[in-house]
C-alpha cells in the first residue's frame, strides 16, 4: 500500500537513528493491521523518517521502533540478536553512487506499491523521501519476518532493516 504523507520529511539521516524494544505505540503518519497466515497479527506503523512494528504475542506485544528517539543516543546497531525471546534485527547503511539512490527509490515503490504486505510512505518535496515496511510472505516455518527501508536523499542513505522473530 502507498501512501501519501502530509507531513513533510523530518529531516534527519542515518546516524540520527536507534533501535528500541518494548514502550508505547508513538503518533503514527500511517498503520497497516495485517492478518498472516497462521493465525499471526502484525502492526505496520510508519513514523515519518522511522518506523514501529508491532507484534501480539501471548507474552505480551513486542514492538520494535527504529527512529530518532528523544531522550535517547542515536544507535542502530548492525546486528542484534536476542536468542531467548527469540528476535534477531539486522540493520545496514547504503550510501549509493550519485544517482543510484534515485534508482533505487523508484525500484522499491514500484515492487511495493501494490504489495498487500507493505506499507510505503512517500513524502511531499522531494520523490525520493521514503519510509517503507512489507512483511515477509514467506517467513521460516514458525517464524515472522519484516523488511524496511529508510531513504534520505539529503545525505544519499539508504537504511535497510530486516527482522525474524520466532513465534513461541
Amino acid at each position: 500500500m502507498l501512501v501519501s504523507i502530509d507531513t513533510p520529511y523530518v529531516d534527519t539521516s542515518a546516524a540520527d537513528l536507534g533501535l528500541a524494544l518494548g514502550g508505547p505505540e508513538l503518533p503514527a503518519l500511517a498503520v497497516r493491521d495485517l492478518d498472516l497466515p497462521g493465525g499471526v497479527r502484525l502492526r505496520l506503523r510508519l513514523l515519518g523518517a522511522s518506523h514501529q512494528v508491532v507484534l501480539p504475542t501471548p507474552t505480551g506485544d513486542l514492538t520494535e521502533t527504529v527512529a530518532c528517539l528523544p531522550g535517547r543516543p542515536p544507535h542502530l546497531p548492525g546486528t542484534l540478536h536476542d536468542e531467548p525471546n527469540g528476535y534477531r534485527f539486522t540493520a545496514t547503511v547504503l550510501r549509493p553512487p550519485a544517482g543510484e539512490l534515485r534508482a533505487r527509490v523508484a525500484a522499491l515503490r514500484a515492487d511495493l506499491a501494490d504489495d498487500p504486505y507493505a506499507l510505503v510512505g512517500v513524502f511531499p518535496g522531494d520523490p525520493d523521501a521514503v519510509t517503507a515496511l512489507a512483511v515477509r510472505p514467506d517467513p521460516p516455518d514458525g517464524s515472522v519476518g519484516w523488511r524496511t527501508w529508510h531513504a534520505y536523499p539529503q545525505t544519499n542513505e539508504l537504511v535497510l532493516t530486516e527482522t525474524v522473530v520466532a513465534l513461541r
